[in-house]
Order: C-alpha cells, then sequence, then structure tokens
C-alpha cells in the first residue's frame, strides 16, 4: 500500500527524468502516467513528407507532440490525463521538420540485434522473451570474430552453450538467415510487423 502524504492523499505518480528534463512550451504539462501500459504502446513516426522513419513509444510521442516536433495524424480512442487536460493518445505522428534520415540509423546494440532477428533464436528458430534470449558471435572472438551486424545473431541460452567456442558448423548447427546490418529495409519491415494490428498505419506503409 502507498504511503500517504502530508494532505492525506496519494502522491500523484512522478514522470520518469528522462520526460521531466525535457524542455516544452510554455503551459504544456506533460501527461500523468494513470495507464503505464498505454504510454508504452507502440506509435509510428512519419518524416515531414508522410514517409514512416521510426517506431516509437506513446510516451515519447506525446513529448515530441508538446515540444511542438510533431503533430498526431492519427489517434486512437484512449485519452491520457495531467493535471489540467486530457489528450488523445496518438497512433502515427508527423514529424513537422524534414529530417535527412541516412542509410545506417541504427546503433549496433543488444536490443537492436534483437530487433532485427525478432527475438528468434537463429539457430533453433524458437521466439523467446528478451530475457531468455542471449547474443552470440557466429564466429568466436577467440578467432578474430569481431562484434558487428554480419557476426552477432540472436541466440537462446542452450544453443549458445551448444555452441561455445565453435563455429556453427563445428557444433552442427545452421543459421536461420545470414546476419546482415540493420538497413532501412529491415526497419519497414519491422514497422509492418509491428503494426500489423492497427490499421490506422496501413495506408503509410504501403499494404
Amino acid at each position: 500500500m502507498k504511503p500517504l502524504g502530508h494532505s492525506g492523499r496519494i502522491p500523484r505518480p512522478k514522470l520518469s527524468p528522462e520526460v521531466r528534463g525535457e524542455a516544452r512550451p510554455p503551459g504544456a504539462i506533460p501527461p500523468a502516467v494513470r495507464k503505464p501500459a498505454v504510454m508504452q504502446e507502440p506509435v509510428l513516426v512519419l518524416n515531414a513528407t508522410f514517409e514512416p522513419i521510426n517506431v516509437t513509444a506513446v510516451r515519447r510521442a506525446m513529448v515530441l507532440m508538446l515540444k511542438g516536433v510533431a503533430q498526431a495524424e492519427e489517434i486512437n480512442h484512449t485519452k491520457v490525463h495531467s493535471a489540467s487536460r486530457s489528450l488523445a493518445v496518438p497512433s502515427v505522428i508527423r514529424l513537422l521538420a524534414y529530417r535527412h534520415i541516412p542509410q545506417q540509423t541504427r546503433a549496433l546494440s543488444r536490443k537492436n540485434i534483437l530487433l532485427r532477428d525478432r527475438n528468434t533464436c537463429q539457430f533453433c528458430k524458437r521466439i523467446l522473451p528478451v530475457s531468455e534470449l542471449t547474443l552470440d558471435h557466429v564466429v568466436p572472438r577467440s578467432r578474430g570474430g569481431r562484434s558487428s551486424w554480419e557476426n552477432l545473431v540472436a541466440c537462446c541460452y542452450q544453443c549458445n552453450n551448444r555452441k561455445g567456442d565453435r563455429t556453427p558448423e563445428e557444433a552442427g548447427l545452421a543459421l536461420a538467415r545470414r546476419p546482415r546490418p540493420f538497413t532501412l529495409h529491415t526497419s519497414r519491415q519491422l514497422m509492418r510487423l509491428i503494426g500489423n494490428k492497427d490499421e490506422k498505419w496501413r495506408k503509410y506503409l504501403f499494404y
């Protein structure tokens, strides 16, 4: 049970430091987190030219809108409330200024490797929770294998232990697909996969 404040009321939930530190227009108040799950729902981000470029969370999308950086193109039926206003949750937002997107836009990280491989072990092909996956160097580091897009794959702990300090061929394993960098094409495929349940995304993803 939450402790009561001096006023005898349960304190209002605080926003995260990331959101609290964002600059915002005068008078704009970020929405209070009444439904945490809603604030983490995916939102499609369009460039100023309506080209899909990214997927972000509702929380980040609403911060961009409050800063005047983006506007909602599609909304869903959910609302979040702050102390002074009620705001519709966006499903698709569009940046108001054009942003140049370089060919390679994703940093090499565990999160992005798992995203590229769709949370699927690249050896046994099982789709697993993030907590049950690790990264495997196709060519072991002890043999000069680098930590790169072309040499890192999502892998379950069982297959990782089976492979050990060997190549897939030596361990009797086969890769589901050849690992490649996270390109804009890969990103578009994932946008379609994530937005498959939201009809509002379809016209922007060229279904």
